[in-house]
């Protein structure tokens, strides 16, 4: 009986084991679910990173779980701009940098043009140039300033205090520069490139550099050509291989933020989120309606640097009232509740919406953000990728102001053309900037009488001044100014939003939802940026997951 009942019970294991085996097969990483073949298998085949687990927070950077909110959600509006009519909206997760970008953080990005972009060679000359902060912001015809002119942007004592002086076009070249840099060391690390290949373009010992995106559409032109010499061994692989998408390493673009999730941020909801609510309203980042301190310690300290009153920028003498007179170091403040820093007063910062007085929530109550302009890339007729290894394009700007559209070795990227969009229907157009508001199809003031003279062309909703950029017979400037009476606006497709109170401003712009505008080709001493990537999968980190039943009761 005894012998039965083993036999019984190591035939029950069996079976228990086939059904095992049968299930670890169909369910293993390694085994595709839609054919049964083996992923990842050194003969060949399907090759994924199988075993990624969540994107990387990259440097500098603080996760924001997204999440729903009243945007343009104002407690005061003494301008009556009627520009904050509050609307819900919704933000995917992403990440935001836990402070301005500053100082030393810019000079690092002008030490890699000038090292890789020699500013004395003629052809590279105005790379640099066009990168540099206008430090002459500080200069104010009845005040002295002239300290912060000669040594904001370079001397020690500043370095970590949020760079200004920088245009929004600038903003974003700073930004799309840290993009490949941030991925051309996560490629050394992780084997795909040699770890010394970064510093060999900066030293002249090669003659291209790194770009994210020719590396993943053409990778064999990265480095000039010679990425074979530079390329790293794979872990127990002896030949080397190209990184892809697919390969999880590579991280989304650094960006500049939208107005929607820079608003998001700063307000910092999550700490007065109570079950599925919000508890209360927030006036500023911190919870509450003032902007001193209420806690135990530090009682009374103001907890931005901002404009406390006409000719009150810091506080009398040995006692003041948010330590700065000027920007302050960056986290001398304590954090939202998303960890992040100065996201009321210090600098006010660019975002990347394109700025209308309203925002156009009927269309769009998810990602709101407007100024999509579709790209894509360039195709030569030899149907490769058209990469300009040694061409450099270069915008002028209306203030005179030359700035390089790419760099050596990028992708040549062309506006999306009736391919993409013939009959569909979410886009038709390639620049979106416009879409409803100003354009000639939605535009209840828009009337076309004809004619190549623009002030035949009728009323327009956005008639804004008009600057001719032209050049001599020697190639010199010619700076022309608009002396038109007949405009009525400043905005236009190329004016920006920036929010946020500066150590310039009164109390009343530190509310997160508070918006204001500028041209983005111009720049001051009281407005800076920081930097925004997309998070890639789930919405919250895997530590936050709730674990959810899978019954419902």
């Amino acid at each position: 009986m005894k012998k039965q009942f083993i036999k019984v019970v190591l035939s029950c294991a069996v079976v228990a084991g086939s059904f095992t085996s049968c299930k670890n097969f169909s369910s293993s990483k390694n085994v595709s679910r839609a054919t049964g073949w083996k992923i990842n298998d050194k003969e060949g085949g399907f090759q994924y990173n199988s075993d990624f687990k969540e994107q990387e927070t990259a440097p500098g950077l603080v996760f924001v779980e997204g999440g729903t909110f009243t945007k343009g959600k104002v407690q005061d509006d003494v301008m009556y701009d009627w520009n904050n009519t509050p609307s819900q909206q919704h933000v995917q997760s992403f990440y935001m940098d836990e402070t301005e970008v500053t100082n030393v953080m810019y000079l690092e990005y002008l030490d890699y043009l000038k090292s890789v972009y020699p500013p004395d060679d003629p052809k590279y000359a105005n790379i640099y140039i066009g990168a540099l902060p206008d430090t002459l912001v500080w200069r104010n015809r009845l005040g002295f300033n002239e300290t912060m002119t000669n040594n904001y942007l370079r001397h020690p004592a500043y370095a970590e205090y949020p760079v200004v002086g920088v245009n929004w076009v600038q903003a974003v070249q700073f930004s799309e520069w840290r993009t490949d840099r941030v991925n051309e060391a996560m490629l050394g690390r992780e084997g795909y490139l040699d770890k010394n290949a970064k510093y060999e373009a900066m030293n002249g010992e090669i003659s291209g550099t790194f770009s994210t995106e020719t590396y993943l559409n053409s990778p064999e032109s990265v480095y000039g050509g010679q990425i074979d010499s530079l390329q790293g061994k794979m872990k127990n692989d002896s030949v080397s291989v190209f990184a892809k998408r697919s390969s999880g390493v590579i991280l989304p673009e650094y960006r500049l933020p939208t107005e929607t999730e820079w608003e998001y941020a700063a307000q910092a909801l999550i700490g007065t989120r109570e079950y599925n609510n919000y508890r209360g309203r927030k006036k500023y980042p911190w919870e509450g309606d003032y902007t001193r301190n209420g806690q135990r310690v530090g009682r009374g300290d103001q907890l931005a640097n901002f404009k406390q009153g006409k000719g009150d920028y810091g506080g009398i003498a040995g006692w003041s009232d948010d330590g700065a007179d000027i920007t302050a170091q960056v986290k001398s403040y304590k954090p939202n509740d998303f960890g992040l820093y100065d996201m009321a007063g210090n600098v006010a910062e660019w975002t990347a919406d394109v700025y209308r007085p309203i925002v156009d929530d009927e269309v769009s109550d998810f990602n709101y953000y407007r100024g999509n302009v579709y790209m894509k890339t360039a195709i030569g007729k030899d149907g490769k990728v058209n990469v300009l290894r040694d061409s450099i394009m270069y915008d002028t700007l209306p203030n005179g102001k030359i700035v390089a559209v790419n760099l050596p070795g990028e992708i040549k990227m062309v506006p999306v053309g009736e391919e993409e969009t013939y009959l569909r229907t979410n886009f038709s157009s390639s620049d979106n900037r416009g879409y409803r508001d100003g354009d000639p199809s939605s535009s209840r003031y828009f009337e076309r009488f004809g004619g190549n003279d623009e002030e035949q062309d009728g009323e327009t909703m956005y008639n804004s001044p008009k600057f001719n950029m032209e050049k001599d017979s020697l190639g010199n400037m010619i700076r022309g100014y608009d002396k038109s009476n007949n405009r009525t606006t400043l905005i236009n497709d190329e004016v920006r939003v920036y929010k946020g109170g500066s150590w310039r401003d009164r109390a009343y712009w530190l509310d997160p939802a508070q918006r204001r505008y500028l041209p983005q080709y111009m720049a001051t001493d009281y407005i800076g940026f920081r930097c925004a990537m997309s998070r890639v999968g789930s919405k919250s980190k895997s530590k936050n997951k709730t674990v959810r039943s899978k019954k419902v009761r």
